[in-house]
């Protein structure tokens, strides 16, 4: 009951959902909503971050199953590897969290190795993914990584 939010997006629709959730769920007293890439628009201080970034192959869009594709692409498309916002995210995370903090993203499919690879290069420190009911990593959590004296 004291936790607080803070929810990005590029999609000003996305957006006006979330705040309509918000005051559905009660919890709109206690989230703010910023229209922005991810974490641009903030700044540090955050207990934890928690994304599920678009992280599929562009090329790969056409091949989703229709319920998927309904969505819009910007929501879906994570650039030709997939990995695009993955990028975006390890260079804002160190900076957006608390020593100590928490990273929590959602997984595409196959993507856990290069997603902890591209932690780790920013200062991050990955834990094994979790794995969804079908047993595939699907969400990895990561630390900041501290110096100790």
């Amino acid at each position: 009951p004291n936790a607080a939010g803070i929810g990005t997006d590029v999609s000003r629709d996305a957006l006006a959902a979330a705040r309509g959730n918000a005051g559905r769920l009660g919890v709109a007293a206690r989230t703010e909503f910023a229209i922005c890439d991810f974490g641009a628009a903030l700044t540090g201080g955050f207990d934890l971050v928690v994304s599920n970034p678009p992280y599929i192959a562009s090329a790969d869009i056409g091949t989703l199953s229709p319920e998927v594709r309904h969505d819009p692409r910007s929501a879906l498309d994570g650039g030709a590897d997939g990995l695009d916002c993955y990028r975006t995210i390890a260079g804002q995370a160190p900076g957006l969290l608390k020593p100590n903090g928490g990273l929590v993203v959602e997984l595409g499919i196959g993507q856990e190795p290069a997603v902890a690879t591209l932690f780790r290069a920013a200062g991050l420190i990955p834990s094994p993914a979790r794995l969804d009911l079908l047993g595939i990593p699907r969400a990895l959590p990561a630390r900041v990584a501290t110096m100790t004296p």
